[in-house]
């Protein structure tokens, strides 16, 4: 009998076609990506004088050309507004997953400005030979002679690849692979740092040993969520979550080790043991990459993950979710104000944000979700310029982080004081910047949506949090200058051009928010 059955299935061959693939949809994707590839390439086949310059060239390049690709989809007849899904549906191309892309790739632009400056610290921030141990002091000449290790540009390029597939993911599968991709380049990129280099790869260990705890939790509850679902894809979970017999443990087991991985992406409290150190220990232009670029992409996927999959059961999980955004407003607010380093001040300070854009991706509403990616955005932007300036404030140990050497800082250079004034109300939400807008509009999300206690309590714990904002504009205007305080670098064009950048867009989302707010709110996810 088995002998006949294999027979007629000899006869009969089954045609397995290949999928369709919407190359014009995730060509951003793919120009970063292939560029990445390039640039492994670039880095065994280039002379080391070349290297630097080639891969500048060819990081810069990239990202033009995944925007230029990216606005020419958005604007041809042949994007359906209401998204499409492509690859076997494992990536959805809709609104919200457009407008992360954009948003990416601009403050990716700026966080490579930031990475391939050499002008501040001379051959950059980055160390030049990676064997080097730490401690070892590297005069002018080694450092001209050696420049920097330039493999931090294609380990850029895959994370930013990573990030735009994680936020398009549309089955967990998915997303988890494009989680690792994201992960992993950074952990790499967080231990090179040229000063300071025990602090740096103490900070690089950390985040690899609990990001493999937080991947661990996530692909844990992908399993037990497949178990429920028979299906890692979103919208089968969602319809198993809908109407089902099945028991519900799988189901909100899954749901809770899976948000675990993605709160801790996001540096949400009590998921937020890693960010102090890991963004005081790497290399500048690596946190303000991480600030601004991780905490998009991870919202991006949590967006997704609670709106398409979940939506069904969240009055279920809404309350936790609560309890999760306020201890993280909690952690971020008051530990922020014990801080000393103003690195780990940042630090906490996006832990309490954490828990602000949490308050907006619970709505479940179109409001929550333009909201939070509006806020995605500012805040993005705003980090990304703050770390620019911290990088140009210098002794002879390098940045001079420690909050004593900001004292008086207005009266060595008032430009880079008022700069930085500025971008710190605009992560305290005063009117006429960007963070003012985030805020507005999410906590107005949240009060259509039934959640004016949790509003109320985001105000008060907003209001914490300008303590410490106000605490170093103080400290740089009504302080005396130490006689043996830092000096302020000079930024080079690329370093100039990311903090101009930064400054420009917190202004105009503050002043006339109108356009990114229209172009957030165009449309829900695809599935």
């Amino acid at each position: 009998m088995l002998d006949l059955v294999l027979a007629q299935a000899a006869q009969q061959p089954q045609q397995i076609s290949a999928p369709a693939i919407e190359y014009a949809a995730i060509m951003p994707v793919l120009i970063i990506l292939g560029a990445a590839c390039v640039s492994v390439l670039f880095e065994a086949f280039l002379p080391r004088h070349m290297r630097w310059p080639g891969q500048v060239v060819l990081s810069l390049l990239a990202i033009a050309g995944a925007g230029v690709a990216l606005i020419a989809y958005v604007s041809s007849d042949s994007a359906p507004k209401a998204g499409l899904t492509t690859l076997s549906r494992a990536i959805s191309v809709d609104r919200p997953a457009l407008f992360l892309w954009g948003t990416l790739l601009a403050l990716a632009l700026g966080a490579v400005l930031l990475i391939a400056d050499r002008s501040v610290e001379p051959g950059g921030a980055f160390v030049a030979q990676a064997g080097i141990r730490p401690g070892t002091i590297q005069d002018r000449a080694q450092v001209g002679s050696t420049g920097m290790q330039t493999e931090v540009f294609p380990l850029t390029l895959f994370a930013i690849g990573g990030m735009m597939t994680f936020c398009a993911a549309n089955d967990l599968l998915t997303m988890f692979i494009a989680l690792e991709v994201l992960s992993l380049p950074l952990y790499l990129m967080c231990g090179l740092a040229r000063r300071r280099r025990l602090l740096s790869q103490e900070s690089a260990v950390k985040y690899f040993l609990l990001g493999a705890f937080s991947s661990a939790f996530f692909l844990y509850g992908l399993a037990l969520l497949y178990g429920y679902a028979n299906s890692v894809k979103l919208s089968d979970i969602a319809n198993a979550a809908a109407g089902t017999d099945r028991s519900d443990t799988l189901l909100f087991a899954g749901l809770g080790l899976l948000v675990v991985g993605l709160l801790f992406k996001g540096s949400v409290g009590p998921f937020h043991t890693w960010t102090p150190d890991v963004y005081q220990g790497a290399p500048t232009p690596v946190t303000a990459f991480m600030g601004s670029c991780t905490k998009v992409a991870a919202f991006g996927g949590i967006l997704r993950v609670l709106t398409v999959a979940f939506e069904s059961t969240s009055w279920e999980w809404r309350g936790v979710l609560w309890g999760v955004a306020i201890i993280s407003m909690i952690i971020g607010a008051v530990l922020g104000l014990t801080q000393t380093d103003v690195k780990r001040m940042i630090a906490y300070s996006s832990i309490a944000h954490a828990g602000f854009l949490l308050v907006g991706a619970i709505a479940m509403t179109e409001e929550g979700l333009s909201g939070t990616l509006f806020y995605l955005l500012a805040y993005g932007f705003t980090t990304l310029a703050a770390f620019g300036v911290v990088s140009l404030v210098r002794d002879s140990n390098g940045e001079a982080t420690h909050l004593s050497a900001w004292a008086g800082l207005a009266k060595r250079s008032p430009l880079l004081a008022g700069v930085f004034t500025f971008l710190l109300l605009a992560l305290a939400g005063i009117p006429l910047t960007s963070g003012f807008v985030g805020k507005f509009v999410v906590f107005s999300a949240a009060l259509s949506d039934g959640m004016a206690p949790l509003v109320v309590i985001a105000l008060v714990f907003s209001a914490v949090a300008a303590f410490f904002y106000l605490r170093v504009i103080v400290l740089m205007y009504f302080s005396k200058p130490n006689a043996s305080g830092p000096t302020v670098s000079v930024p080079g064009a690329f370093t100039t051009a990311a903090i101009t950048l930064g400054v420009i867009v917190t202004l105009l989302l503050g002043v006339a928010p109108s356009f990114a707010l229209d172009w957030a709110g165009a449309g829900g996810f695809a599935f």
